[in-house]
């Protein structure tokens, strides 16, 4: 302790006073630090845990076709698309009767389509997101810099010269 502890010569009961203080207070309030530290501990074992399950990938013939039946949509839907308007252009009567005809479909059918389409997409980004970071090369083991590289700075390359120097 300070000067004054040994004046008063209070030095073992002023820090067993202030550990009770701090007993106390952690009765009624939660201690922030603990908590971030346990749900850190519990995050880090969940991604070991689901990380455990993939962790040696043998993709069989069935898997290979269902991966295959995954990458149908999006062309699908480009080409259809690119079609539509094929069609269009070849027989406007048939394709004005078919528009006609999608006018019928009731709109909660046209939100359940697009809940469907979007689910779908927004599932093959977030895959895309979470699979980005491991394809990205890491030197030397770190992990690579979320960060763009600052532009040059002269004046402090020179500061950081000098710092070398002195030591």
């Amino acid at each position: 302790m300070g000067l004054i502890s040994r004046i008063l010569g209070a030095g073992p009961a002023t820090s067993a006073l202030g550990q009770a203080v701090v007993d106390v207070a952690g009765a009624f309030t939660p201690n922030a630090t603990r908590k971030l530290e346990a749900a850190q501990a519990a995050y880090i074992a969940a991604l070991d845990e689901f990380g455990a399950e993939f962790q040696f990938v043998r993709p069989g013939p069935f898997d290979r076709f269902v991966n295959g039946l995954n990458r149908l949509p999006r062309p699908m839907l480009a080409f259809g698309t690119l079609g539509l308007f094929i069609y269009a252009m070849v027989d406007p009567a048939h394709f004005a009767q078919r528009m006609v005809g999608l006018n019928y479909v009731p709109e909660p059918l046209w939100w359940l389509l697009a809940a469907i389409v979007g689910f779908y997409f927004g599932a093959r980004e977030a895959h895309y997101f979470r699979t980005r970071a491991d394809a990205l090369p890491a030197s030397e083991g770190q992990p690579v810099a979320a960060t763009p590289v600052p532009a040059r700075n002269p004046a402090l390359e020179e500061w950081r010269h000098a710092r070398g120097r002195d030591r």
